[in-house]
């Protein structure tokens, strides 16, 4: 019973370590910049897809495709943003129509990858899928924990450019006071679409992640969309810090629940915990 329970929280926290992965782009986009992007998913399904396709044809590892193609998938946010500013925020219509304009979205990738790939679930071939390391009688299964590595790793370095740089004081700056970023002489809209840019450059590597762990298909990205509000919501909106944490406290509280109780129960059990969580601290784990 002790050896099923440390692997349930172990397999928890590298559970949790996926989703900071998947969760940090909208912690900047919705969390930061106040954009719903709720087609996040169907970005993040493009990486899976992106490194499936690399993979099957060149044998290059998922991972070093998804670190690759992250400045494409920049370029792609920024294009993103300049169409939702232009048609939406621009005119001050980005509530119902933005949130529109991205479920849109969301839906054209879905079909648009079920046309070309089919609904056949896809998987990639590393060698690190599969074996496992094992530390007493705590199992580390490798695709698990390399996702995670990689993650924290990720979400570090954006924590440490947000804090440091000019640019990232900016995009935590502009949701707050757009004019006095003026002042500074800096664009609130450059501003917005740099971290919409980055926000989706983060759904590369995450995509990776994503088909390491689990084989895909077009429709998967559906189960993330709540998991990843809520992380951002439970972290508190705009913390990085509490973004992590919580993915960490969702992906234990998922897999002590699948593991005693059943898969069927995890999703309600940990929606039961972000309600539970607000209700004492609305603001979040970390907000302010």
């Amino acid at each position: 019973m002790l050896g099923l329970f440390l692997n349930a929280i172990v397999a928890g926290v590298l559970l949790g370590g996926f989703y900071a992965a998947v969760s940090v782009g909208v912690t900047i986009s919705f969390g930061m910049l106040d954009i719903a992007n709720i087609a996040q998913p169907a970005f993040i399904l493009l990486g899976c897809y992106a490194a499936y396709m690399t993979n099957m044809l060149w044998g290059i590892d998922p991972i070093l495709t998804g670190i690759v193609m992250t400045p494409a998938f920049f370029l792609l946010g920024m294009i993103v943003y300049r169409l939702y500013y232009f048609a939406f925020e621009r005119r001050g219509d980005q509530a119902i129509q933005g949130l529109a304009f991205f479920f849109g979205l969301l839906f054209v990738g879905e079909v648009s990858l079920v046309l070309i790939f089919g609904v056949d679930y896809r998987f990639v071939a590393a060698n690190y899928i599969g074996p496992s390391i094992h530390l007493g009688i705590v199992e580390l299964p490798l695709r698990m924990l390399l996702p995670c590595v990689f993650s924290l790793i990720m979400v570090g370095l954006l924590q440490l450019y947000l804090s440091r740089s000019f640019i990232g004081r900016a995009i935590l700056a502009v949701s707050q006071d757009g004019q006095a970023l003026q002042l500074m002489a800096a664009s609130p809209t450059r501003i917005k679409q740099i971290a919409v840019g980055i926000s989706i450059a983060t759904c590369a590597v995450a995509g990776s992640f994503l088909i390491i762990i689990q084989p895909v298909e077009p429709s998967i990205g559906r189960d993330y969309i709540g998991r990843i509000f809520a992380i951002c919501v439970l972290g508190g909106m705009t913390s990085m810090p509490g973004m992590l944490v919580a993915s960490m406290l969702l992906g234990i509280v998922e897999s002590l629940t699948a593991t005693f109780y059943g898969p069927s129960w995890a999703p309600a059990v940990a929606f039961g915990f972000l309600l539970v969580t607000l209700a004492v601290r609305p603001a979040g784990l970390m907000g302010r």
